[in-house]
């Protein structure tokens, strides 16, 4: 990518287990190797995800209430105890060039809805395209969307190359 075309955004979108996340790491290797930096943001509205272990240094700290960043020679993990815009998302990333967000439906972005193996169209209606494979009958999907190959990664990310809002 040219410097013009720098910081492009998309989201995903979709049923649980039907490849999102399959798909962005697909897609996020594939940019790298093309020299690209990436970013990736995911949403967890259930708030299940678990980032340290009980008994950990940087769990004990979080146990207070406090905020909590934990620097090494290759990272920075930062426990915030609230949650955060994707702007200030954005800004602790720094310099990327394209940002894949899973989830976060609220945010307008251009989104790519995943369906694998049962239809489900609450997604179509804030959904760009859809990526599918063999497992939907795809005369049953809306003929006013792009259908992508959700087996052709390089096909889906020709779409955000063309598509991705400029952030």
């Amino acid at each position: 990518m040219n410097k013009t075309n720098k910081r492009l955004a998309v989201a995903f979108t979709g049923p649980s287990n039907s490849g999102k996340t399959t798909l962005i790491v697909k897609i996020a290797t594939m940019l790298q190797e093309e020299g690209l930096k990436v970013a990736i943001i995911k949403h967890d509205p259930c708030d299940k995800a678990i980032f340290d272990k009980e008994g950990k240094d940087s769990y004990k700290f979080s146990q207070t209430g406090s905020e909590v960043a934990v620097v090494s020679p290759t990272r920075t993990t930062v426990f915030k105890k609230e949650t955060s815009t994707i702007e200030d998302m954005v800004s602790m990333f720094g310099d990327f060039d394209i940002l894949l967000v899973e989830g976060l439906k609220t945010i307008p972005l251009p989104r790519v809805c995943v369906q694998r193996d049962t239809i489900n169209d609450i997604y179509f209606e804030k959904s760009d395209c859809i990526a599918t494979d063999n497992s939907i009958d795809k005369e049953k999907l809306p003929q006013n969307m792009v259908i992508l190959d959700l087996n052709n990664t390089q096909d889906i990310i020709e779409w955000i190359k063309q598509n991705g809002q400029k952030i």
